[in-house]
């Protein structure tokens, strides 16, 4: 049989005297699970809390404690198998009504966070274009919209006229798989979309016919290589010298929404993920952006 600590909860105790009775399981692998479950219980009991009492949003703040103890994907990969296991085992067995692990997927491992840009280098993006220009008035709007609503470049691009409201301030955004979703646009971006509508798209759009908010110098919907040059172009002129992609400013809104108190599943619906641990993954880079800021400024940091 196992072998169990005394100070070692009796769910794992439990759990992993069923996995050697039942299933067999080598003395190494059963030391595996039995010392992630050990370490979580014990990160647990520091919250007043037992293994039996977790929810999701629990496990999710334990992943990113985990993410700012340097911990790799790998090792967190192995941990998500053995608490999938346990709380499968505990819902099986009536211990649990519901298993906290289900929404959770495990790290790609070898995937890289997503690049993002600090508020301040936010800022000095949105500056960067001239609003003498009708171009940069465009420029302006479609910065200023991405950043406020989180949309994906080619959301923006292709967005219509007919899926704008000025007046109530949503989106109605046709994201991945034709899924539609409404999105808040903030104030700043709402005038500078009423700025950009009203003074540059008439200049741009040459008399023509087009549908789509955004037009190039062409009075014709922009293509993502454009939108993208023009970022560079301007990050070039804001001096970010940090590796940009066109989604950016995507992730910058989901960071900065967490770091200000927005919780996950708000995110989730407003990004347009069909899985939550897509958007688990800003979790990470929020949590470890709050624990650089509280090292860099708090006087016993």
């Amino acid at each position: 049989m196992s072998k169990n600590s005394p100070e070692q909860p009796a769910e794992i105790a439990a759990f992993i005297d069923y996995l050697w009775v039942e299933q067999g399981l080598s003395d190494n692998t059963l030391s595996s699970y039995r010392n992630d479950l050990s370490k979580f219980a014990e990160w647990l009991t520091k919250q007043s809390l037992g293994l039996t009492d977790v929810t999701v949003d629990r496990l999710q703040d334990y992943l990113a404690w985990r993410y700012q103890q340097s911990l790799s994907a790998r090792s967190t990969a192995r941990f998500l198998s053995t608490v999938r296991r346990f709380y499968g085992y505990c819902v099986n067995h009536g211990i649990m009504r519901e298993d906290p692990s289900l929404t959770i997927t495990s790290p790609r491992l070898g995937k890289a966070l997503p690049h993002t840009l600090s508020e301040r280098e936010t800022e000095r993006l949105l500056q960067a274009p001239d609003p003498e220009l009708a171009i940069g008035l465009r420029d302006i709007a479609m910065i200023e919209l991405m950043y406020s609503s989180g949309l994906r470049v080619s959301e923006l691009i292709s967005l219509e006229l007919s899926q704008i409201s000025l007046r109530q301030g949503v989106l109605r955004v046709l994201g991945k798989g034709s899924k539609e979703r409404l999105v808040p646009v903030g104030e700043q971006a709402l005038l500078a979309v009423e700025a950009y509508l009203a003074k540059a798209r008439p200049e741009l759009l040459k008399q023509q016919s087009v549908n789509t908010v955004f037009l190039s110098g062409r009075g014709q919907q922009m293509t993502r290589q454009t939108f993208w040059y023009r970022i560079k172009h301007y990050a070039k002129q804001a001096g970010i010298t940090k590796h940009l992609s066109p989604h950016t400013l995507r992730h910058a809104f989901a960071t900065h929404l967490l770091n200000h108190g927005a919780d996950l599943r708000t995110l989730q619906m407003l990004l347009g993920h069909s899985d939550l641990s897509t958007t688990q993954i800003y979790t990470y880079v929020a949590k470890e952006r709050l624990k650089q800021l509280h090292q860099s400024h708090h006087p016993r940091g």
